[in-house]
């Protein structure tokens, strides 16, 4: 039975009051989803300051795989505020940080010996990974992919590949840092294969090497395993079993970006582990605290052994409070089987995407892993123009009527979904609804 939908206010009475100071007060630089602020959060819900309550499928971007708020995380920062606050690894070190680098070390893919140090975001991470890596190999050139987001920091940036927002005007960029091709099935040649598109990659990658920068000069490749900001683009286990062979051959390294990918998203605890490899180093963020700011960098213990003492670190890498918060999400993910929910929602909101692909014209792809799942939107089937304009009313009219969800791709014509894995039935399915009302007044009808 078709629930009746809500209709909300955005901004409200009193968030258009704080949206004034904020425009008086912060840059336009950050930009905002929803126009309306938060007041408490629970789970999969949020409730803002003029008491609308909205099912969030958007997670902070993917920061929330435990939800808002999750009480053993809440318990654990209670009581390590009554303890200390932040003494500074660096100056006296703390049982939280040597227990986190403990678990990650354990639970993050391949038997061998790992080291494991924080930093405080995703950006930060790749920063340091890509220091690491070229420490350790004595090598520059870093090789990253066409759609990858790595973050907004100048390395970071550099290794990132879309212009507009993130690099526009922004340049010069890091020096020996480079793109390659990274499969896009959906969007491929007319009479490729998938199989096709990926030899193209690889001979491209092979390429290269013959006429940009020779493999005994490049440190590292970094990819995400799963595009994020990319679009949901997932590549075949095939593609990227052979781009790390590739790097077996010449002693490249390969990091494995899992800042949005990991902890459960895409089913399995880190989404490399889908594709059959052991990255050399992985950078994390996002949902490894429940939306504490820290991240961390994990890798073979000979690599992160390479830089000496003072060289990698910062004043508030691995703070007791996102230690802590971390050690209890791992706790989590393993007690509540968190990746296998994953794989649940994932099924759930794929079935429901491809019934809007079978309903409406503009849904012109539907992909993901897990519950990593996401509808790129298209002008036309057959000529697949993308349409962000009609993405961006989508989310702008689920956002009224109390769902919170975002957008990504190249083209910035995808919705994707990050909801929080402790997410009800009751609450996807709601979602869900929404989503196809809000289609149903929008999108046309397919004969």
């Amino acid at each position: 039975m078709t629930k009746t939908i809500k209709s909300y206010k955005i901004p409200g009475p009193k968030a258009n009051e704080m949206l004034e100071r904020r425009n008086e007060h912060v840059p336009r630089g950050p930009f905002n989803t929803a126009y309306t602020f938060a007041d408490s959060a629970e789970g999969a819900l949020i409730t803002d300051v003029d008491g609308q309550s909205f099912i969030d499928f958007a997670g902070a971007i993917g920061s929330l795989n435990a939800g808002h708020c999750p009480p053993g995380v809440v318990q654990a920062l209670k009581d390590q505020v009554e303890k200390y606050l932040h003494p500074c690894f660096h100056v006296m070190m703390y049982e939280p940080y040597i227990e986190l680098a403990e678990n990650l070390n354990r639970v993050t893919p391949g038997e061998h010996h790992k080291k494991t140090f924080f930093l405080n975001s995703g950006a930060e991470a790749v920063e340091n990974a890509i220091k690491i890596a070229r420490k350790y190999t004595g090598r520059k050139a870093i090789l990253s992919f066409e759609r990858g987001f790595h973050g907004r920091t100048y390395m970071a940036m550099s290794l990132t590949s879309k212009v507009k927002p993130y690099k526009y005007q922004f340049g010069p960029f890091v020096a020996d840092t480079y793109k390659m091709s990274y499969p896009y099935y959906y969007r491929k040649p007319e009479g490729m294969t998938n199989e096709d598109v990926d030899q193209e990659c690889i001979t491209r990658l092979k390429n290269f090497f013959l006429s940009e920068v020779s493999a005994e000069e490049t440190a590292a490749v970094i990819m995400e395993p799963v595009q994020g900001e990319g679009g949901f683009v997932v590549p075949s286990k095939e593609f990227v079993k052979q781009v790390k062979e590739i790097c077996e051959e010449h002693g490249i390294l390969f990091i494995a970006d899992e800042v949005q990918s990991g902890f459960g998203r895409t089913g399995k605890l880190f989404a490399v582990e889908h594709f059959g490899i052991i990255p050399d180093i992985m950078t994390m963020s996002k949902s490894i605290a429940a939306g504490l700011p820290i991240s961390a960098v994990t890798g073979r213990a000979e690599i992160m052994d390479a830089p000496g003492p003072g060289e990698i670190g910062g004043t508030y890498g691995g703070s007791p409070l996102g230690c802590v918060a971390a050690n209890e999400v791992i706790k989590m993910m393993i007690e509540e089987k968190l990746p296998a929910r994953a794989v649940e929602i994932g099924q759930k909101v794929e079935a429901a995407f491809s019934a809007f692909q079978d309903d409406y014209e503009e849904i012109g792809d539907v992909r993901g892993l897990g519950a990593m799942m996401a509808m790129e939107l298209v002008k036309d089937r057959q000529t697949k123009e993308p349409d962000k304009e009609l993405t961006q009313t989508i989310i702008r009219e689920c956002i009224s009527n109390g769902l919170i969800i975002m957008g990504s791709g190249l083209y910035g014509n995808v919705l994707r979904i990050l909801s929080p894995l402790v997410i009800s039935e009751e609450q996807l399915e709601e979602g869900l609804e929404i989503m196809r009302s809000v289609m149903d007044r929008h999108c046309k009808k397919r004969k």
